[in-house]
């Protein structure tokens, strides 16, 4: 639409079923490049995408055209269908229910992108929960906590 400038930047963070261990480094690289492709192609700005074994980290830059719903909805369903038939894992690989959505400034692009690269030595220090209830503090997200992630503990 003319005359629309907007400039939105949203941190995605998403989980494997049951919180299992399944993305493994050896394959981990392409799934990242493949999920900021799916991005990519959804009109949208891929700025970095890097996870653990159990997680992913999504951050873009967002056009108002498309919702946070419809391009989760669209990268877990691709990426799925990407790691099972490639035969990543055995057996069904499948993401969990849900996602947190997370806004940023554009001052805060560069500390988002290194935090985002540097989650290997991060979760030396954090597990994935404590990050991820860190988030939804510093945010003030209302939540209840059976509604979260189931936590594989």
């Amino acid at each position: 639409m003319p005359g629309t400038f907007s400039q939105i930047y949203i941190q995605v963070v998403f989980a494997v079923k049951s919180r299992e261990n399944l993305i493994n480094r050896n394959w981990a690289p392409e799934l990242h490049k493949y999920i900021a492709g799916i991005i990519k192609g959804k009109n949208q700005k891929p700025i970095i995408v890097n996870g653990m074994p159990d997680h992913i980290h999504a951050f873009m830059g967002l056009r108002p055209v498309m919702s946070i719903s419809d391009l989760v909805r669209d990268i877990k369903s691709n990426s799925t269908n990407f790691i099972n038939e490639r035969k990543f894992v055995k057996g069904k690989f499948a993401w969990q229910e849900g996602y947190g959505a997370f806004s940023y400034s554009h001052s805060q692009i560069k500390n988002v992108y290194n935090y985002i690269l540097n989650q290997e030595n991060h979760h030396r220090k954090e597990t994935f929960k404590e990050e991820y209830m860190d988030l939804l503090k510093k945010f003030e997200i209302e939540f209840e906590e059976k509604y979260l992630f189931d936590w594989n503990e």
